[in-house]
């Protein structure tokens, strides 16, 4: 079955890259959570780790948020199958620790969006999981 999408090229990026990382790097989490479907599943691929349901995508959040004192994605390259309503984006995830230091991670998220909302969200991560 084809999925009919809701959102254009451009609204999917911007739905990936301003709504969604720029309300994780600012840690709002209503914000965060609202880009999520209920039942979505969110699964860190290089640990083989899936958090299913908005109540373990909190949860994991409320963990990232609160292990470091700021969070910037950047420099995003994005491909987007807009007929399917899918967008990959690889980008730099930079993460400070309150002692100011900095991990840096080269990652890559494969997003599946229904209803203008993330179903189903896949992360491959440079580093080790920092979404436990």
């Amino acid at each position: 079955m084809q999925y009919a999408p809701t959102l254009s090229r451009d609204e999917l990026i911007t739905f990936a890259t301003q709504t969604y990382f720029a309300s994780v790097d600012r840690k709002d989490m209503a914000a965060t959570l609202a880009c999520f479907h209920d039942e979505a599943l969110f699964t860190v691929q290089t640990s083989f780790t899936t958090h299913a349901g908005k109540a373990e995508i909190e949860r994991m959040f409320v963990d990232f948020f609160g292990a470091w004192e700021t969070i910037v994605h950047r420099d995003f390259t994005c491909t987007v199958d807009e007929t399917n309503g899918r967008i990959a984006a690889s980008f730099i995830a930079d993460l400070t620790a309150a002692d100011g230091s900095v991990t840096s991670l080269t990652n890559t998220n494969f997003w599946r969006l229904r209803d203008g909302r993330f179903q189903e969200v896949h992360v491959y991560m440079s580093g080790a999981n920092v979404l436990v």
